[in-house]
């Protein structure tokens, strides 16, 4: 079974990315926000959980957001494998990723994550926001904020995969294909 996590900064190509590798590889991709989104629209437990905290304006505790991961991993007993975007996305999550995994049989393979610039990546959100109409993308402001965010909370797993000799940097910017070139190359090679 080959488990992969893609990160990078918002804007970065992590879910143009995640539909070429799902295909090559015949992996399931786990995306946190639709994981989110099913279990907030189908009112499930965990959703529930996670709408109190939502609806006060809070981030949703790690345990709700792990446990509903866990509960999508368990789904797919028969996969070949696990693409995950957006998780983990901090110290904790990637803690819990690496305790949970083993209860099946599995590991993490390799962390792949799609750097880039900055300001290359706010231009490519703000067009992005102009055809998505999602309003996190269109306010200049709140895109520096997600960043903020990234580098307080998600880079530091950069050090814990390196630590573990999982962690592999992949140039995000160039064309569609570039990049996934840059990406098979490396998974190919694990």
């Amino acid at each position: 079974m080959i488990n992969i996590v893609l990160f990078g900064k918002p804007g970065a190509g992590k879910g143009t990315q995640a539909e070429f590798l799902k295909e090559k590889y015949n992996l399931t991709h786990l995306s946190t926000g639709d994981i989110f989104r099913f279990n907030l629209k189908n009112d499930t437990e965990l959703g529930k959980k996670a709408r109190v905290f939502m609806d006060n304006g809070e981030l949703v505790p790690c345990e709700v957001t792990t446990a509903m991961l866990i509960d999508e991993v368990k789904k797919h007993p028969d996969t070949a494998g696990f693409l995950f975007d957006g998780y983990p996305r901090t110290l904790n999550q990637a803690e819990a990723l690496d305790a949970f995994l083993p209860t099946i049989g599995s590991s993490v393979t390799a962390t792949i994550a799609l750097e880039a610039d900055d300001e290359i990546l706010v231009k490519r959100l703000l067009e992005r926001g102009k055809t998505s109409g999602r309003a996190d993308d269109q306010d200049e402001s709140k895109i520096r904020v997600r960043y903020q965010e990234y580098n307080e909370k998600t880079a530091p797993l950069i050090g814990y995969y390196k630590e573990q000799n999982k962690f592999h940097a992949v140039d995000g910017i160039g064309t569609v294909e570039q990049i996934t070139q840059r990406l098979t190359s490396v998974i190919d090679n694990l």
